[in-house]
């Protein structure tokens, strides 16, 4: 079995079930993501297209048919040599966080009560492990899936970390991977027909990534620099496709990087544009954006409520209500 084939004996126990899933808004079909393959030794990129397919029986569409092809993403490499004025190692994503913070406690404070420390922002210290709502989704948020997933097996209590927010061309929709769904396997249980995964990944974690037919995999530095050859999320994760594996392998036989340090997605979750757009306001995600140390916990099974506790008020109290059975 190769991870880059996909082989169904993988993905069949996630997302089978034996409830019919509905179908949100549109059956899975057939698109194709763009990674560009950059290479070590120059600034230029040539596009490697990689077909992804998924099945168009009963399986839920919120992650159909997005096309997509991630960009250069942010220039994190321009703000490394710049003094940042909102503090040592911060990023604009903790600057918001922080604002937002402040925000709830002066709200608390003018309404005369207390903030609740176990549920809030407020329950962690700050840079470290945060997480609060945002009105739209942008390239490294997570889609939290509300109750209205519960029934659909695939996507029910899953954060689904978003890679590229997307535009509205057809092929540059949004993407991401589920990020909460282990398979309790690693890379050496596969038959895989890639020499690096075999031997310098094979210790490796598998996840479960989403419904459509491409694998993908994060890495999270501790320095927060950005990776030659692969695409930055955030200061301090970076993401890669089957194209770019080789150029990470090179990085971690120099010990540049470390192989824990990495985690495999088998599968991905993809839309357009006007599709997530259409699922958020329907209510089926919620949309946060969340610290690189949460993303990358020690506890992926326990994330979805983790992050939503996090977040405070009406979603903490959804990350307490019981699984609704569809």
């Amino acid at each position: 079995m190769d991870l880059w084939t996909l082989d169904s004996a993988i993905r069949n126990p996630i997302i089978s079930s034996s409830i019919p899933e509905k179908s949100l808004s549109r059956k899975l079909g057939a698109v194709e993501i763009r990674f560009p393959k950059r290479k070590l030794s120059t600034s230029g990129y040539c596009s490697l297209v990689v077909r992804a397919t998924s099945k168009k029986s009963n399986d839920d569409s919120s992650a159909s048919g997005g096309e997509k092809k991630p960009s250069n993403g942010n220039k994190s490499g321009d703000s490394a040599s710049t003094p940042k004025p909102f503090g040592l190692n911060s990023d604009w994503r903790e600057f918001r966080a922080n604002l937002f913070m402040k925000e709830q406690e002066e709200k608390a404070e003018a309404e005369g009560h207390k903030p609740d420390t176990t549920t809030s922002p407020e329950a962690e210290p700050r840079g470290l492990k945060w997480a609060h709502p945002i009105p739209f989704p942008e390239t490294g948020c997570v889609l939290v899936a509300t109750e209205k997933l519960d029934g659909y097996r695939t996507f029910a209590r899953t954060v689904v970390l978003l890679l590229r927010a997307g535009t509205n061309h057809p092929q540059e929709g949004p993407f991401g991977v589920v990020i909460n769904r282990p398979l309790h396997k690693n890379i050496k249980h596969m038959k895989s027909t890639k020499t690096e995964l075999a031997t310098t990944f094979s210790e490796c974690s598998l996840y479960f990534g989403g419904p459509l037919e491409a694998s993908m995999f994060l890495l999270k530095t501790v320095d927060k620099t950005k990776i030659p050859g692969l695409e930055e999320v955030m200061p301090g994760l970076n993401y890669g496709a089957r194209n770019t594996l080789d150029e990470a392998a090179v990085l971690v036989k120099k010990g540049l990087l470390e192989p824990q340090d990495f985690r495999f997605f088998v599968g991905y979750a993809g839309w357009q544009l006007d599709q997530l757009r259409e699922e958020i306001e329907s209510d089926y995600w919620h949309v946060a954006a969340c610290s690189s140390e949460l993303i990358c916990g020690a506890s992926p099974e326990n994330l979805w409520e983790e992050i939503l506790q996090l977040m405070g008020g009406q979603y903490s109290e959804l990350s307490r209500k019981p699984k609704l059975d569809m």
